[in-house]
Parts: structure tokens; C-alpha cells; sequence
């Protein structure tokens, strides 16, 4: 999504334009130099929250690669490996290549890789031999038509296999059916490399499930590293969306796999977070894992959309110029949390009573209380829930400091 002043500053610079050069425009949120609505991430917030995740993550002795598609966001991936991650998890072989063309050197795809024309875009990028990836497969016959491709082209694939669970989405059911996929694999060892196991417990709704599932994940790995069917020289164990990475740690490093395996976790909402979906599921985490809860501190909401008030066609409804070409409403409808009249000093807390009850395109409907002083112009900061689906409806982001500054703009590539 365009933010025409935005994108008119940046033409005077070179592309892309540079920290610096942002700072030089010397803009501020609450200026109104950015057309509204606009997605703000707090700078602060973000390096918290990419601290946070390390330290939870070393504590445990595992690695860390984020899932990219949260954001697409180059800048964010950038420094996530720069704070530490083992490298960035993607979905699709687009984005895969989207980060490749920005430096990021190490890529797991947490999908099956299917199709002659996402084979042909991967084989590319493994031209270069500092080029490192991985795939999921989970029948024969992808097995065979991976094999037939990369081998054709006298590549060799990396591949994880796939544990699912029933009712659940990709991956092997049962023993039976992983067994011929290693036995696919064993049969074209030339051109596809086992190298780990690979699970998503996203789906999966309680704690024991949740257990039991990365019990069979480690059980399967360790009886693969005794058959020495891997090859890798240290395979790679993986799993953890967003709300239960903190199991996933537990289970995969309560057994002695740290020294045979790379165990690499791939949470990808923390950076932002939410006040939605992802709170409640830190909040759960905070209360039964004991590394998180000495850390005493938590994940903090990075993400914001800024709108004006447009409309008080009524003593109680606000008509926000924002709607659902700017902000997720899957997971939960954004909800007011600062409030700004142009002019005033600084942002205040909005009204606990002001509530978003409706979305349409490009508006938002939302309950006010009559002669609580709302007035048209007036400036508002909406909270979120799910971020996947916020980062995906722009173009363009500003980072902002603690003083509104801002400070950065970051470019998203879906």
C-alpha cells in the first residue's frame, strides 16, 4: 500500500534509501508528515522482543529460525540474524528467492516444494554453493519428482522429513507411510539429501497433544541417527510456531540431542507480537515455563495502524479511516489504544470505553461514548491481533522512537 509523501521523499535518494537518509528527513508521526493510515513499528519494541526471543532460545541451548512470512520483511530479517538466528524459515520458493536477493544465506522452508517452476526458481539459487536450504517432503512421489528435477540439473536437495498428525495438514501419519518415503529417499541418495525431521504443532490444541507429538519427533530422529540414514553431519530437529515454542524446547532439548542434532525452533510473530491471539498464548507460556518466567519480562506489541477520525455521524459512532485494506480482522478487529489531537503534547491512552465493532474496506465503525471529547482530525493508534495478516497490506513501514520520530522505513516484499 502507497504512502504517496513516502514514497515521493524517498525519490530524491538513492534506492534503496538508507537509515540515514530517513533520519535526515527529520519526520515525525505526530507532525503529520506520514499520510494516514500508516503501519508503525515501535524501534524499542523490536529489539526488545529480538532479545527476548535469544535469550529464551540460548537458554535452552537450540537455534533459532524465524518464520519470514510473518512480515517479508528483508529489513526484519536482517536483524534477526543479526541479533543471533540461525537463519529464516520460509513457506514458498517466491519468498525464499525474495530472501535470498537480500542477503539471507540459509533458508528452511517449512513446506513441501512442488511444481517445475518453484523447482527451477530453488535449483537457481542453488547455483550458489554458499546457498544453503531445505525442503519438507512427505510422500514417495514427491520424493521422485524432486529427484527426478534436481538430478537432472546435477544438484543435490536437502530434505526434512515431515511428521503430521491426523486431522492435521501435510506430513507422514504413520510409520508405514514415512517408511516409504525413506525408502524413496534411500533410492535416489544421489540427488536428495536426508538431513531431519520436521513437525508443526500450530494445529494441535493442548499441551499434552502437543507433548506426544514432539516425543515421536525425537523418538524418529534418534532411531534415524542409529540406522545412520542421515545425511547430514549433524541433522537438523525443528518445529515451534508462535504458541508453543516453548514445549517444543522443553521436549527437544530435555534428551540428549543437542550434540547429534542442530534443534532449531521457527516462531515468527514474536518480533511484533499482538494484543491478540499471540498475547494470549505468551501469556500461557509466561505462566508455565520456567525460563520465561525468570526472565521477568514479556513480549511487547510492536505493530500499530494509525488512522484520523473521519466521521462522528452520531453522538455515539466514530467513523475511522481504516478498514480492512489496512489492518487483520481474522483473529479479532484492532483496538484503540492511543489517542492524538495535532497540536497537544503527547499521545494519551484512548477510552476503555471506545471499542472497533465493524470493518468494511476502507472504514471502520467504532462505539464511542457521546461528549467524550473525540473530535474529527483527531489521531488514534489501533493495537492488533495476528500480524501475518497486517504485514501483508503494505508496502511500506516506519519505525518510529520513543518520541514518535521517525527513525526508518522498512519495505515489505509479498
Amino acid at each position: 500500500m502507497p504512502i504517496s509523501s513516502l514514497e515521493k521523499a524517498l525519490a530524491k535518494f538513492a534506492s534503496p534509501a538508507s537509515a540515514s537518509d530517513v533520519k535526515a528527513l527529520s519526520w515525525n508521526l505526530l507532525r503529520e508528515d506520514l499520510n494516514l493510515p500508516a503501519a508503525v513499528l515501535s524501534q524499542a519494541n523490536l529489539l526488545h522482543n529480538a532479545a527476548w526471543m535469544q535469550q529464551f532460545i540460548a537458554a535452552y541451548g537450540v537455534q533459532l529460525a524465524p518464520h519470514g512470512k510473518t512480515t517479508m520483511t528483508p529489513a526484519l530479517f536482517r536483524l534477526q540474524l543479526r541479533t543471533g538466528a540461525w537463519g529464516i524459515t520460509l513457506a514458498t520458493a517466491q519468498q525464499t528467492a525474495v530472501a535470498y536477493e537480500h542477503g539471507v544465506r540459509r533458508v528452511l522452508l517449512a513446506n513441501q516444494l512442488v511444481g517445475k517452476q518453484n523447482m527451477a526458481l530453488i535449483a537457481r539459487l542453488l547455483a550458489d554453493p554458499e546457498f544453503e536450504f531445505f525442503c519438507l517432503v512427505d510422500s514417495p512421489i514427491l520424493v521422485e519428482q524432486l529427484a527426478a528435477f534436481f538430478g537432472e540439473r546435477k544438484l543435490r536437495l536437502n530434505v526434512l522429513l515431515e511428521l503430521g498428525v491426523e486431522g492435521g495438514r501435510t506430513g507422514v501419519r504413520n510409520e508405514e507411510q514415512a517408511q516409504a518415503v525413506l525408502d524413496a529417499i534411500a533410492a535416489h541418495k544421489d540427488s536428495i539429501a536426508l538431513c531431519g525431521v520436521e513437525i508443526y504443532e500450530g494445529l494441535l490444541d493442548s499441551d499434552d497433544a502437543v507433548r506426544a507429538y514432539c516425543q515421536r519427533a525425537v523418538t524418529v530422529t534418534n532411531d534415524l541417527l542409529a540406522k545412520k540414514l542421515f545425511d547430514r553431519e549433524r541433522p537438523i530437529l525443528t518445529g515451534a510456531g508462535s504458541a508453543w515454542y516453548d514445549i517444543v524446547a522443553e521436549e527437544f532439548s530435555a534428551v540428549d540431542l543437542r550434540d547429534k542434532a542442530e534443534i532449531v525452533l521457527r516462531p515468527g510473530c514474536y518480533l511484533t507480537h499482538d494484543v491478540g491471539v499471540y498475547k494470549t498464548s505468551q501469556q500461557k507460556i509466561l505462566e508455565r515455563n520456567p525460563i520465561a518466567k525468570k526472565m521477568h519480562s514479556s513480549l511487547k506489541p510492536a505493530l500499530q495502524i494509525w488512522a484520523y477520525v473521519q466521521s462522528i455521524p452520531e453522538p455515539e459512532k466514530a467513523i475511522i479511516a481504516m478498514g480492512k485494506r489496512d489492518a487483520a480482522f481474522d483473529a479479532g478487529l484492532p483496538l484503540p489504544a492511543l489517542h492524538y489531537r495535532p497540536g497537544s503534547a503527547a499521545p494519551q491512552p484512548a477510552s476503555s470505553q471506545w471499542e472497533v465493532t465493524k470493518m468494511m474496506d476502507q472504514h471502520a465503525f467504532m462505539k464511542i461514548t457521546a461528549g467524550d471529547g473525540l473530535r474529527v482530525g483527531d489521531m488514534l493508534a489501533f493495537d492488533i491481533s495476528h500480524p501475518c495478516l497486517t504485514f501483508d497490506k503494505w508496502r511500506w513501514l516506519a519505525v518510529v522512537d520513543d518520541s514518535y520520530q521517525i527513525v526508518d522505513l522498512m519495505q515489505t516484499f509479498f
